[in-house]
């Protein structure tokens, strides 16, 4: 049998493996339960390489926080959500986030855990703020957008609003099991998500439209 050829170095590949793996320890166990040589096995790594990248375990959970909010936000600036009219863009971005929490449940166990310690990992982060206040901006931009056409109210705050966009998805999977169970239903099934999806659009519309401009929920179909 040949011997396994020695991995070329590749700093940012290597980042990327450790970030991976630490994502995956981080989410499943938290920070607390999360073992540093578990993360450096899966990536494939020394532990002395995982802390030459990132220093500590807290450094390193900052550095998956980053991560996550890099990813969403570099997807929500592909959504173009400014080049759309102001009904089609609000509806986009309410169902965009609706799915993302679907197929991302990281995103979701991470900012639980970041929360449960008091958002420490954030606070010192450079970067955490810098992500997050272009898509306020570009939220800003279609309000504006939809109040000067006559379709939204006047004066909606785009923070308060996202809140809401994202605080109306993520409940529904932060407690999916008991609701579930409670309520008898599967809310798994894409079937539940589909029709709590067009909900959340209808719920975020309703709040932003003038009765006589809300138009009526599509249909919106489910992204593969």
């Amino acid at each position: 049998m040949e011997a396994s050829q020695p991995r070329t170095r590749n700093p940012e590949r290597t980042r990327k493996r450790i970030l991976d793996a630490a994502t995956v320890e981080f989410t499943n166990k938290g920070i607390e339960g999360a073992r540093t040589d578990e993360i450096a096995r899966a990536a494939g790594v020394s532990k002395r390489m995982l802390f030459h990248y990132f220093n500590s375990k807290d450094g390193l959970f900052q550095a998956v926080l980053e991560k996550i909010y890099l990813d969403i936000r570099s997807a929500e600036e592909n959504l173009d959500l400014t080049g759309r009219d102001p009904i089609a863009a609000m509806t986009e971005l309410c169902t965009f986030s609706f799915e993302w929490f679907a197929k991302h449940p990281e995103f979701m166990a991470i900012l639980n855990e970041e929360n449960l310690h008091g958002a420490v990992h954030a606070k010192t982060s450079d970067s955490v703020l810098t992500l997050n206040m272009p898509l306020v901006d570009i939220i800003s931009k279609v309000l504006k957008k939809g109040e000067q056409e006559g379709y939204f109210r006047p004066d909606v705050d785009p923070v308060e609003l996202y809140i809401s966009i994202a605080g109306v998805s993520y409940l529904y999977f932060s407690n999916m099991h008991t609701l579930s169970e409670i309520f008898g239903r599967d809310l798994s099934s894409r079937e539940e998500l589909d029709k709590r999806r067009n909900h959340v659009v209808e719920v975020i519309l309703g709040y932003l439209c003038h009765p006589e401009t809300q138009p009526s929920v599509p249909n919106v179909k489910s992204r593969k």
